[in-house]
């Protein structure tokens, strides 16, 4: 009887454990719920094919067209200058930027001249009585001469015994020779070929010059070249007058340039092609960084999007009855942000704002507002 009473209650004891699992189980079981489906708002546009300018950006820094640099012919003292010599100084066109100590020099070339008139006086005489037609022209030559001036041509001739005689006496050698030292004589002394702006000066006032040697630099300030480096393949549609338009970085600023020159030869590295575009303004300086937006060519019945919104480089999605669809398009000009492209029928409903896992068949709710207005509520 104690055997029946025990396993009795062994059985009763298995049962409750039993029956507490399945109902702790069950407590914990949660009803799974029920998923609904989510429809994205897509905000879409109409396509209106037209003409669209390829636009190529660029940038570069500015460089002075007219740079003149100075280097010295002659040895001597820098003696003065017009203004002071001294980088961002300004000169006027025909100013002496640079004046070297010329007495000694002067004194040769004053020598010469003297030696050359004792010359012409020593064949006067013979001349009047050898070629009588010949003597007034070298006399009035005689008496123009002026020592403190340039040395005049020579009186010409047809005669060739005239011209026999005067070379004979050493007049032509003696004249050769003084306007071979006045040229000499003139580069002591340094013009300003136009108005403009010293950016670099090497030397001081008292400074003792020696040949070859690099005084200084001096730019004109009114008009100045922007270096360009252009893709190859678009090297053929630039053409020389071309008009661009140049911005600074901040965009403040704007200036209209024109392409001047175009390099015949692509650089191997870069495979790009330098263009070079002149621009005139108030306020331009050289080295300043310039942005430009070159017009190379037009592309008919065409569209511009956003780059974000090409799937695999050739496609785009479009919405047909609330469904988003693939459609095949022909990419025609890549830019960093945007790109132009072809092959879409007007009136095309096409996305206007790209959509995180977008797919084909994806069912979507067009949004009647266009996508920039949603974007003004974003920023606000």
């Amino acid at each position: 009887m104690r055997k029946v009473i025990l396993f009795a209650i062994g059985v009763l004891i298995i049962t409750a454990a039993f029956v507490g699992a399945y109902l702790i189980i069950k407590s914990n079981t949660k009803e799974k719920p029920k998923v609904e489906k989510v429809v994205k708002t897509v905000f879409t546009e109409k396509v209106k094919n037209s003409t669209v300018p390829i636009i190529i950006p660029a940038n570069g820094n500015l460089v002075a067209k007219n740079r003149l640099e100075l280097y010295s012919e002659v040895q001597g003292i820098f003696q003065s200058s017009s203004n002071t010599f001294k980088a961002g100084q300004i000169y006027g066109k025909g100013q002496a930027l640079i004046r070297i100590n010329s007495s000694e020099y002067y004194a040769t070339v004053q020598s010469a001249k003297s030696e050359l008139y004792n010359l012409i006086t020593a064949l006067m005489p013979d001349l009047r009585l050898d070629y009588p037609e010949a003597f007034p022209k070298w006399e009035s030559y005689l008496k123009s001469f002026d020592m403190d001036a340039s040395v005049k041509p020579l009186p010409d001739s047809t005669n060739e015994n005239v011209n026999y005689f005067i070379t004979g006496r050493g007049v032509q050698t003696a004249y050769y020779n003084v306007k071979n030292l006045e040229q000499r004589l003139s580069k002591y002394t340094i013009y300003a070929p136009y108005r403009g702006i010293l950016t670099e000066a090497l030397v001081t006032q008292g400074t003792l010059v020696r040949v070859g040697q690099k005084l200084g630099e001096f730019i004109d300030t009114s008009v100045f070249e922007l270096e360009l480096a252009i893709s190859k393949s678009f090297s053929d549609l630039l053409k020389l007058g071309e008009n661009v338009v140049l911005n600074t970085p901040d965009k403040q600023t704007t200036y209209n340039g024109k392409v001047v020159r175009v390099n015949g030869r692509i650089d191997q590295t870069t495979q790009t092609v330098t263009v070079f575009v002149e621009v005139k303004g108030v306020g331009l300086k050289e080295g300043m960084y310039l942005e430009a937006q070159l017009e190379a060519k037009e592309i008919p019945n065409a569209i511009k999007i956003s780059r974000k919104l090409l799937v695999d480089q050739s496609e785009i999605f479009v919405v047909k009855d609330s469904i988003l669809d693939i459609m095949k398009v022909e990419p025609v000009y890549f830019s960093p942000k945007e790109v132009v492209i072809k092959g879409v029928p007007d009136d095309t409903e096409i996305l206007a704002k790209s959509i995180p896992g977008a797919y084909a068949g994806m069912l979507v709710k067009v949004n009647e507002a266009p996508a920039q207005s949603q974007e003004k509520q974003l920023a606000n």
